[in-house]
């Protein structure tokens, strides 16, 4: 017999989140589902199953993640699958965004990430169990032109993500960073996605190039997202879940061009790489 699972999803309205939040609960188990507004649609949407508990949460306040955790516990009893979904694109050259569009994106990718992880993670240490799963990027692994600042925030969720799964292992507890490349939602879309106010030409090339990419490629992405749902369902009953499950070929392909590039960087400049060390270190 499958033991149920309760999971708690952030930004499961729509995109990613919704899709999982549909697959979590054909799978049999349970979902709270937090949201920022609306809950009622949800609801309905979803035609008010049992095993789903909503709560009105914007990740961004900490007292509401608070509150929404303690809702969620009161309800269900547990948490046992935290996936930390909630956050939006930015498209901009690094100098085209200003500075409250580069801190608003990482208050909403970053610091309600912590927020909500850090009120979950008492009750997932006293049970000494349970499964954090951050979702980054393809540009959390390799950065292209125009999603710089973006691809940041990610790259801030694979580092922090690396260190939970150390600190929390001893624990019982798992912690998994999903990287999915371009997937077939909405996240092109202006709901999901800002470009920056400020466009300076001199990026027409690049920047401007990017920006056309991505009205030209919104609906038609590669990857499908119910694909992308059944592979969380398969990660949170591993016995031994990765730490980082990129998700696409086209994420993998970036990936290993980018590492493949990176040894051919030191492979040019191993003498440089290896000759800063003081001359008393043992080689």
């Amino acid at each position: 017999m499958k033991t149920q699972k309760t999971w708690f999803i952030t930004g499961a309205s729509r995109g990613f989140g919704l899709v999982i939040t549909k697959a979590v609960l054909a799978s049999g188990d349970k979902v709270v589902a937090a949201i920022r507004s609306n809950p009622e649609a949800l609801a309905d949407q979803l035609n008010h199953p049992e095993n789903l508990f909503i709560v009105k949460l914007d990740i961004t306040n900490e007292a509401q993640a608070k509150e929404a955790t303690e809702k969620a516990i009161n309800h269900f009893g547990r948490i046992d699958v935290l996936v930390n979904n909630a956050g939006y694109g930015l498209l901009s050259a690094v100098e085209e965004a200003t500075d409250q569009e580069v801190k608003q994106n990482y208050e909403v990718n970053v610091f309600g990430m912590l927020n909500i992880t850090r009120a979950i993670l008492p009750y997932m240490r006293k049970q000494r169990a349970g499964h954090v799963i951050n979702i980054s990027s393809v540009g959390g692994l390799s950065a292209y032109y125009g999603w710089g600042l973006y691809g940041s925030t990610k790259f801030a969720i694979e580092g922090i993500t690396e260190a939970m799964a150390q600190e929390l292992a001893p624990l019982g507890i798992h912690a998994t960073v999903v990287a999915p490349g371009f997937f077939r939602t909405n996240f092109l879309d202006e709901s999901s996605l800002t470009r920056s106010a400020n466009v300076i030409a001199d990026y027409a090339e690049t920047v401007g190039a990017m920006r056309q990419f991505a009205t030209e490629a919104n609906y038609k992405q590669p990857g499908d997202p119910e694909k992308l749902a059944q592979a969380f369902i398969k990660l949170a009953a591993a016995e031994n879940p990765p730490v980082h499950l990129p998700l696409g070929n086209d994420t993998l392909k970036r990936f290993r061009e980018k590492t493949a590039a990176f040894e051919k960087d030191i492979e040019n400049w191993y003498d440089v790489v290896t000759g800063t060390d003081h001359d008393d270190v043992a080689k």
